[in-house]
């Protein structure tokens, strides 16, 4: 079985690069934080139904999407299904009911440093596919 989350988009799939929009509070906290990590860029994340609106940040570690943290503080994960399940078994996230091998958590509700660290999880797994 493949242990990549599905759905995932190529970076050159998302359209023209923009610039993150302007976050406050938690959010900026988290996107400071994930965007500080060796490898990572950023860029809008768009509106799933609307190309034309921005509805949040985009992080990629070189072409692999990580994950992205929406306007309204809710985060999706691109994990793999074994490390989405772990986060879950964990309560650190939720399923995300779209996708296989991805999850959801509202950056409000768990705190940044918590955000912080999925993204981090995430990120290790990305760093060790890249170096096997």
């Amino acid at each position: 079985m493949n242990d990549k989350a599905l759905g995932t988009m190529a970076r050159a799939d998302k359209g023209a690069l923009t610039p993150a929009p302007e976050l406050d509070g938690p959010l900026l906290a988290v996107a400071e934080a994930v965007a500080a990590w060796p490898g990572i860029s950023t860029s809008s994340h768009w509106h799933f139904y609307d190309r034309s609106r921005v509805d949040g940040v985009d992080f990629y570690l070189g072409t692999e999407e990580l994950g992205h943290i929406h306007l309204d503080g809710s985060l999706h994960l691109a994990t793999s299904p074994s490390l989405g399940k772990a986060m879950i078994v964990e309560r650190q996230a939720r399923p995300f009911l779209y996708q296989r091998g991805w999850v959801c958590a509202e950056v409000e509700a768990i705190g940044v440093a918590a955000a912080v660290a999925l993204f981090r999880r995430n990120y290790d797994r990305l760093q060790g596919e890249k170096s096997a």
